[in-house]
């Protein structure tokens, strides 16, 4: 009988933690690339935006390391706490002198030497609540009242503390993250499909009572006749791209960055990539987020327990949505959203709870992998006494 000791060794999947590795050197190449010259030119310090991403970074790996080891099975004991502080925090953003604001939106807690923001640390609760409670009550996640209504008015407040900080990216992504798990749960689709449907008249609602979302859609509709007013942005990250080519401008050499495309750090990285590596840069972060769906999906479904599966499919879900988003977002596909690309984009309390995440999702994939390999032993035993 062939041996599988070295498959027993395996504890992790390490395609999937290669990708991601793989996009966190990106975005800190990227980081120090788009914004050296406005941290020169703001801080007196071209390294400052890539120091607190390196310490980010530094704390993300603390935190991945740490899920990976203490598994994901003991998150299911913490979900109540877990959502709850989050809550807390949502909440406590919006006090005044507490929440920071900028470009009129206040979704910021700002502590001495950094700032923490509150719908990041949310997505990553809500998921492992949200997995917790469909897992506990997967007899009756079929059923209206006790399966489906509860978790859509829980994430119906959930979404309304991000409008409150004018985060309707966020407040979005939480709800796609809900229907994505209740779908993967086993919820009716004539629910779903009914609850989508009332949802669109409430969506109308909240973007045109905002005048300044009326005028992305605008800028998105005609991104060329609002270049010098509200389509500023997103013509410059078009062009951004555009002039990259097949093998970009060269690392370094980006245009656009030199105080012409706002944000190019933060949620218009991508353009700088398209611009700084062309289209083959592109293409190589697109294939890395490819892989790292592919196996969050791979250990999701693989997983021994029904917690496990709603926990990766969460998480490959989160990662698969604002990759898309912010990329279409940066390519015109989408109106302007303020959702970070996953791994690549400046900001502290994304990267660290992206890779909590990742280390969320590995987890589940030792889980698969050792459910896997317990399988062929069992196989194998069997064929051994026949």
């Amino acid at each position: 009988m062939r041996s599988d000791k070295g498959a027993a060794r395996i504890t992790f999947d390490p395609i999937l933690l290669a990708a991601v590795m793989a996009l966190i050197t990106i975005g800190l190449v990227m980081v120090y690339s788009a914004s050296a010259i406005l941290a020169h030119d703001k801080q007196s310090d071209s390294f400052f935006f890539l120091k607190r991403q390196v310490v980010a970074f530094a704390f993300g790996l603390c935190a991945m390391a740490t899920v990976m080891a203490l598994g994901y099975r003991r998150l299911a004991r913490l979900a109540y706490p877990i959502v709850v502080g989050a809550i807390l925090l949502m909440i406590l953003v919006l006090v005044p002198g507490i929440g920071g604001d900028a470009n009129g939106a206040s979704r910021w807690i700002r502590l001495p030497g950094f700032s923490l923001q509150p719908s990041e640390c949310l997505k990553v609760a809500w998921i492992i609540y949200l997995s917790y409670s469909l897992a506990k009550k997967r007899e009756k996640v079929v059923t209206f009242s006790v399966g489906f209504l509860p978790h859509v008015i829980f994430a119906g407040i959930l979404a309304g503390l991000c409008l409150l900080q004018k985060d309707f990216g966020s407040a979005v992504c939480l709800l796609v993250l809900l229907f994505s798990l209740l779908f993967t749960a086993g919820a009716k689709i004539s629910y779903l499909v009914a609850s989508v449907l009332a949802a669109l008249p409430v969506a109308y609602h909240f973007i045109a009572s905002e005048p300044y979302r009326l005028r992305r859609i605008t800028a998105f509709l005609d991104p060329w006749g609002t270049r010098h007013g509200d389509g500023y942005q997103v013509a410059e990250s078009l062009m951004s791209i555009g002039s990259g080519g097949l093998t970009g401008l060269g690392l370094g050499d980006g245009r656009q960055k030199l105080f012409f495309l706002p944000e190019a750090h933060t949620d218009f990285i991508f353009s700088i990539v398209g611009e700084e590596l062309g289209l083959i840069g592109v293409t190589v972060v697109v294939v890395l987020y490819v892989i790292v769906v592919w196996r969050g999906l791979r250990a999701a479904l693989g997983a021994s327990e029904p917690f496990g599966t709603y926990l990766g499919m969460g998480i490959t879900t989160l990662f698969a949505f604002q990759a898309v988003v912010n990329m279409s977002v940066a390519m015109g596909l989408l109106p302007t959203k303020g959702l970070t690309l996953p791994f690549i984009s400046y900001g502290g309390t994304s990267l660290v709870m992206m890779m909590t995440a990742a280390g969320v999702l590995l987890s589940v994939s030792a889980s698969a992998q050792r459910a896997s390999f317990g399988h062929r032993v069992r196989g194998q035993l069997s064929e051994a006494v026949a």
